[in-house]
C-alpha cells in the first residue's frame, strides 16, 4: 500500500486530528465522556485546571463536594478561576467575587448586588459550563449536546480485591497517533520486547517474531490479535487478543490506557491499571485510588525516557511530530487495523452529521451495568493467583518487582502497592529469569 502523495492528501487527514469546537472530529468527540482526572486529586474541596478538545476549563469541588466544570475565565474581568476559591456553593472568582454554579449560573455579584440589588445584573450572567460524573476512581467530563450518554460502566471497575492506581503523562503530539497504537499489535515486538533487550545492553537474541495478525470490530471497538513463532492459533493472544476500546483507549486486561485530547498538539494520557491481590489478602478493599504524574522527559539530557513500556510509546507517538503527516506514510499489511479505525471515525463523523450516535454510545442503564469486553487473561484478573503461584508466574512476578509501565511512581505509591499485596520489597526483588509478556500463558 503505497503513500498518497496527492496534493490534497495532507489536508484530507486533519478531519481526524482537529478537535476544537465546530470542528468535524470535535463535534464527534463531544459525544463521548472523557476522563480528566482522578478522583483523589480533588479529594478535599480545590480547584484543578483542565483543557480539553482545545477548551480552557477549571475543574472544582466545593465545600458541599459538589464537582463542576467551567470556562477557566470569569465572565466579569476574565480572571482565571482556577485560582479562585470554592464556597459551600460554587466556586467564587478571586478578583471580584462573582460567584457561579455548576451550571454556570452567576450566584452572586458581591459589589452590584449590594449597591443595585433592584438591577439584579447576576440572572443575565452566565458561563460555559460542563456535566461532571466520578466513576472507577475517575472524573469524566462531558462537553458535547444534550440529552447525554452515560459514561460507560466498563466490567474492570467492578473488579474485587486489586490495588488500582490512576498514571497520567502530558504527551507533546496529537491525539489521534497515540490512538492508532492502540491498534498495532506488531509494535510490541520492536518498541518493547527488542528495545528492551538493546536497552539492556544486549544484542540479542530477539523476541519471538510475529508471524500472523488479524482485526475485528464489535460493539464497544476493535480486537487485535497475534500468532508469533512461539504460539499457535489456540494461544490466548490469537483467541482472544487484545481490545482497541472506543473512541480512544486501549485495554489489555490489567490496564487500560485513554488518550485525551488536550488541543490538536498535546494529549493526555490517562492509565488505570488494577494489580489483583493474592488471594490470602482478600478481601481487600480499596478506599481511594491514587494519582500521579508521570515524567516523560530527562530534565537533564532534555532527551525522552526509554525505560518504561509506556515511556517507550511516548517516544513513537512524539517522533512522528507534533501532527504526524500522514501523506508521507508507507502503510503496509500490519496496518489493516488502522486503516479500519481511520474509516470508522470517518464513518462516525457523517452519522454525527446525519444526527445519529456514532459508535459505542451508551444510553440504556440497563445494558450499562458492567459491560464486558474481551479479556486474555480473564481468570487471572478474576479469581487471582495465591501467594505462591504469583512468585512462579512470569508476569504476575514481573508486576511485583516494580511499576513496569510508566517511571516516575511515588514511593508512597509503591509502599501502599507492597502492603496490599503483603509483601516486602525483599521479597518482591528482581528476578533473574526472562520475562516475555507475550509468551505463551501458565500458571
Amino acid at each position: 500500500m503505497p503513500r498518497d502523495s496527492s496534493p490534497d492528501s495532507k489536508s484530507r487527514w486533519d478531519i481526524l486530528t482537529r478537535t476544537g469546537v465546530g470542528t468535524p472530529m470535535g463535534d464527534l468527540l463531544r459525544r463521548y465522556w472523557w476522563p480528566i482526572a482522578g478522583a483523589s486529586e480533588l479529594e478535599r474541596p480545590g480547584t484543578l485546571p483542565v483543557r480539553l478538545m482545545s477548551e480552557d476549563l477549571v475543574l472544582y469541588k466545593d465545600l458541599g463536594g459538589k464537582c463542576g466544570l467551567l470556562d477557566r475565565h470569569c465572565r466579569h474581568r476574565r480572571a482565571d478561576l482556577s485560582y479562585g476559591y470554592v464556597e459551600k456553593c460554587g466556586l467564587r472568582c478571586n478578583y471580584h467575587g462573582w460567584l457561579y454554579d455548576a451550571d454556570g449560573s452567576c450566584l452572586a455579584q458581591p459589589y452590584e448586588d449590594m449597591a443595585h440589588p433592584e438591577a439584579r445584573l447576576r440572572d443575565e450572567v452566565r458561563i460555559k459550563a460542563y456535566p461532571v460524573e466520578e466513576l472507577g476512581g475517575l472524573l469524566w467530563a462531558y462537553l458535547g449536546p444534550e440529552p447525554r450518554p452515560l459514561v460507560p460502566d466498563w466490567e474492570f471497575f467492578s473488579w474485587k480485591n486489586g490495588f488500582r492506581q490512576i498514571v497520567k503523562a502530558e504527551i507533546p503530539c496529537n491525539w489521534f497517533q497515540c490512538q492508532e497504537n492502540s491498534i498495532d499489535p506488531v509494535h510490541f515486538e520492536w518498541t518493547h520486547s527488542n528495545w528492551s533487550v538493546r536497552l539492556g545492553g544486549a544484542n540479542g537474541p530477539y523476541t519471538p517474531q510475529h508471524v500472523k495478525v488479524d482485526f475485528n470490530e464489535f460493539d464497544y471497538g476493535f480486537q487485535y490479535k497475534r500468532i508469533r513463532t512461539d504460539t499457535s492459533d489456540k494461544d490466548r493472544l490469537w483467541t482472544v487478543g487484545r481490545v482497541c476500546l472506543w473512541p480512544s483507549g486501549l485495554f489489555t486486561g490489567n490496564h487500560v490506557e485513554f488518550r485525551v485530547p488536550v488541543d490538536d498538539e498535546n494529549t493526555l494520557s490517562v492509565m488505570w491499571h488494577f494489580s489483583r491481590v493474592p488471594r490470602e489478602r482478600q478481601p481487600y478493599v480499596q478506599n481511594s485510588i491514587p494519582t500521579w504524574q508521570g515524567p516523560i522527559a530527562d530534565p537533564e539530557t532534555g532527551r525522552w525516557i526509554t525505560s518504561h513500556v509506556m515511556n517507550q510509546d511516548f517516544v513513537t507517538w512524539v517522533g512522528q511530530g507534533r501532527i504526524a503527516d500522514r501523506s508521507q506514510e508507507y502503510l503496509a499489511p500490519s496496518d489493516r487495523g488502522v486503516v479500519m479505525i481511520r474509516r470508522r471515525f470517518l464513518n462516525d463523523i457523517e452519522a454525527v452529521k446525519d444526527g445519529r450516535d456514532p459508535k459505542a454510545v451508551v444510553r440504556d442503564p440497563a445494558v450499562n451495568r458492567a459491560i464486558a469486553l474481551p479479556v486474555a487473561e480473564r481468570e487471572a484478573f478474576i479469581e487471582g493467583f495465591t501467594r505462591a503461584e504469583l512468585l512462579t508466574n512470569p508476569l504476575a512476578r514481573r508486576g511485583l518487582q516494580g511499576y513496569i509501565f510508566q517511571t516516575g511512581q511515588p514511593a508512597e505509591v509503591r509502599a501502599a502497592f507492597l502492603v496490599a499485596m503483603g509483601f516486602s520489597e525483599a521479597e518482591a526483588a528482581a528476578d533473574p529469569r526472562p520475562f516475555d509478556p507475550l509468551a505463551p500463558a501458565s500458571r
